[in-house]
């Protein structure tokens, strides 16, 4: 084939047809996979982050769209008895970007558990909110948010931070605050 500007033209077109049809075929194989481990993982959450319930919350869920983010509703019941809210939840202002929670409310307020969904923070720092005994967590469980002053203690609040990790405590106090702010338009 002679080299003319026509044929590479036509070369290229063909190459980067076949690029973009092998990028939307890897696409469209891995969609449905990704969307069920996604809502596998909400599932799960709220699982750890309510008491046991016998309905599936996420026939009824809430969802707000609020700035940067959404925060979504599921009702946890016992029979026709409510056990519990399970809010995702998010911050943008985590030192690494977003940070995704699930935050467990009994029907009184009262924090039941906070499952983190998703974080880039530092490895060995930030990324400690993860842990199962981190001490932000342990700041929040058991308690109601009402009687609690939501600032990180460096800041005379209640929340003890993470070791080395103010801006990632931080966050994750807000993106708490903003599950418990949603919370309460839920119970009045």
């Amino acid at each position: 084939m002679e080299s003319s500007l026509k044929n590479m033209i036509l070369s290229l077109f063909v190459i980067t047809l076949a690029g973009a049809c092998a990028v939307g075929a890897i696409y469209m194989l891995t969609k449905d996979p990704i969307e069920t481990a996604k809502k596998e993982k909400v599932s799960t959450a709220i699982g750890k982050v309510v008491p046991e319930f016998t309905n599936d919350p996420s026939e009824g869920k809430l969802t707000e769209e609020q700035e940067g983010g959404n925060v979504v509703v599921y009702t946890a019941m016992n029979g026709d008895e409510v056990v519990g809210y399970a809010i995702e939840t998010y911050t943008n202002n985590g030192f690494s970007g977003d940070i995704k929670l699930m935050v467990g409310f009994l029907p009184d307020g009262t924090i039941y558990n906070i499952e983190v969904l998703e974080q880039n923070e530092t490895p060995g720092l930030g990324s400690k909110m993860k842990d199962p005994d981190n001490k932000l967590r342990v700041s929040f469980e058991g308690k109601n948010p009402a009687d609690l002053n939501m600032k990180v203690m460096k800041e005379g609040g209640d929340i003890d931070a993470l070791t080395a990790s103010t801006i990632s405590s931080k966050a994750y106090v807000e993106a708490v605050q903003r599950a418990y702010d949603k919370f309460l338009t839920i119970v009045k």
